[in-house]
């Protein structure tokens, strides 16, 4: 009977103890607060935001369970006509970062929706820098194109193209694609020109791309439409949301929208208007970026 009495004294110690010693590697695991802080332009047009943004940003809740995931945009005009028009209040990157902060996160990645490493992505990037010393650790995934398969690195260019490859018709000789980005001033801009040149290398020789704000441009398109004998275009945008770019300049009845000078120029159009943001393949790259933040690709 003692020696039941010994056993049971010895489970109990050991119980005791085991249940100890795993308290500060609880207490540890429960202390590490982890977000993700999903930041776009944003955009005003409702359906656009629920089905491109909202879209992205289930499919990276879904991806990581363990992750706090907040919203942020980068417009502050988008933020300023969204709370007076829908009485909906959304941080900018750096109230974002601001209220994780307070709230007692340690490691924080910021993943932005943009398509190059333009304007709006330094912005995000500039936060981040700002942030460094407010987080245990703080870092920032890439935009949708930025690697060209240089060394080990992906070639963001081939992957984007055949998540944009999804959306295509079917294509026939005389049909062609047309892709309108946003563009502008910054060097980034570049990366349409460069994306133009990995379609060509990737085969699709009837598909162009032009911006609204910078090169290539809509007339760089037209001579190509023409010098392929193109009959029949489907427009795209090759942005995150189908909002006021997409509608208008691209899509709408004002004779300077792209629609209007190609049906004037004689040839069939169709649009199609969705953003990049409601291709689920497209969805998957950035839950990928993501990724490669947590495991850098050169590490693989």
């Amino acid at each position: 009977m003692k020696n039941v009495y010994s056993l049971i004294t010895a489970i109990c110690m050991l119980a005791v103890f085991g249940c100890i010693s795993l308290l500060p590697s609880q207490a540890a695991a429960a202390a590490t607060k982890k977000a993700i802080l999903v930041v776009s332009f944003g955009t005003t047009y409702e359906d656009a935001r629920k089905l491109a943004i909202e879209g992205a940003e289930n499919k990276i809740k879904a991806a990581f369970p363990d992750y706090e995931v907040r919203r942020a945009f980068t417009s502050r005009i988008v933020i300023k006509r969204i709370a007076e028009q829908e009485g909906i209040k959304i941080d900018t990157e750096i109230q974002a970062l601001e209220k994780l902060r307070a709230e007692g996160y340690q490691e924080v990645i910021v993943q932005p929706l943009h398509v190059e490493a333009g304007d709006e992505y330094d912005k995000v990037r500039r936060a981040v820098d700002s942030y460094t010393k407010s987080f245990a650790k703080i870092s920032i995934g890439r935009p949708l194109l930025y690697y060209v398969g240089q060394e080990e690195m992906p070639d963001d260019y081939l992957i984007a193209i055949k998540a944009v490859q999804n959306q295509f018709p079917k294509l026939g000789k005389s049909d062609a694609v047309v892709l309108m980005g946003h563009g502008g001033t910054h060097p980034s801009n570049a990366a349409y020109a460069a994306l133009q040149m990995k379609l060509e290398d990737a085969g699709l020789k009837n598909v162009f791309v032009f911006t609204v704000e910078g090169y290539p441009t809509f007339d760089n398109v037209m001579d190509n439409l023409k010098a392929n004998k193109i009959k029949k275009v489907t427009l795209m945008p090759m942005m995150l949301v189908a909002g006021d770019h997409a509608s208008n300049d691209m899509a709408g009845d004002e004779e300077d929208s792209a629609k209007s000078m190609l049906l004037q120029a004689g040839f069939k159009v169709d649009t199609y208007l969705h953003g990049l943001g409601e291709n689920a393949m497209i969805q998957n790259i950035y839950v990928q970026h993501i990724k490669d933040v947590i495991n850098p690709p050169h590490t693989h």
